[in-house]
């Protein structure tokens, strides 16, 4: 009938809770890899003389995002196998810092690559106004 619970007997989740869930103790913050360990994002920087276009700053965003999630995915393991109070702040602290200087990281290559880009844009106009002005001669 509608509204009516069979009974089964399967374990509550306290029970589940309490047998298959690992103490802090057992957890090491450590076993999974620091947020801060994720390899670098791999968008070409304007010292390597590359032409920089709108393709290489999309690849930028890219990078960046994916390791946004990549961290994130780092954090919330970690997250999930804390049990106190304390250690779940200390690892969001640790996430909250690292996600910061990546985004100030991440952030300031997409300006330099958008710098670069206004720069080349800039040398093919002046190359057309230095031929404008050699021809009114």
């Amino acid at each position: 009938m509608i509204g009516e619970v069979e009974s089964t007997d399967a374990p509550t989740v306290s029970e589940v809770a309490a047998t298959d869930a690992p103490l802090v103790s057992e957890v090491a913050v450590t076993d999974a890899p620091a947020i801060g360990a994720i390899a670098p994002a791999d968008a070409p920087a304007p010292a390597d003389h590359r032409p920089v276009s709108m393709r290489t700053i999309a690849h930028a965003y890219g990078s960046y995002t994916e390791r946004a999630f990549q961290e994130t995915s780092c954090f919330i393991e970690k997250l999930m196998g804390v049990r106190s109070p304390d250690k779940v702040i200390e690892v969001q602290t640790e996430f909250a810092r690292q996600a910061y200087a990546t985004f100030v990281a991440e952030s300031q290559k997409i300006c330099d690559l958008y710098s670069e880009l206004a720069r080349e844009s800039l040398r093919s106009w002046q190359g057309v106004a230095a031929s404008m002005t050699q021809t009114r001669r």
